[in-house]
């Protein structure tokens, strides 16, 4: 559904390409997370957790930015994620007010179970698109992405 807005042509073709891509984003991030409830998991908890099995241990601070969560809401995923067993928080030793993030061996079992098929439910998801499609919003979304993380509201 396009915008209503009554205002120059730009505004409105900003307008409807916001719209479109909020659109897009949450009707990805609905269908994904269905199946990630299957294994009781949030998107903030499966992002720790593909995180560390991919790039290996990392500090908290640096999980947050990595998955785009604040430092509370971080805290209170790492918890639950050690209840379940998949990972452990050891003191930096070189800076005792940092923690840094391990996947422990359930942890990587775990992620190695549940990553394929959820790399496969993305693929499905996105197999509407041509490869140049592809290469192309990913291109524009980096864009967007990098102006808005520079840009000063005024």
């Amino acid at each position: 559904m396009p915008t209503h807005y009554k205002g120059s042509p730009s505004e409105i073709a900003t307008l409807n390409a916001f719209i479109k891509l909020t659109r897009a984003s949450n009707t990805l991030h609905q269908q994904l997370s269905r199946s990630l409830a299957d294994y009781k998991l949030t998107e903030s908890q499966f992002g720790v957790l593909e995180a560390l099995y991919h790039l290996g241990p990392l500090n908290q601070r640096s999980l947050g930015e990595k998955i785009l969560k604040s430092g509370g809401n971080i805290t209170l995923v790492l918890v639950n994620l050690e209840k379940q067993g998949w990972v452990t928080k050891t003191k930096d030793q070189n800076d005792k007010r940092s923690h840094t993030i391990t996947l422990t061996a359930d942890g990587e079992r775990f992620i190695e179970e549940v990553f394929p098929g959820h790399l496969q439910r993305i693929s499905k998801l996105f197999s509407c698109l041509e490869e140049n499609e592809l290469a192309e919003l990913s291109c524009l979304c980096k864009k967007l992405g990098v102006f808005a993380s520079q840009w000063k509201a005024e």
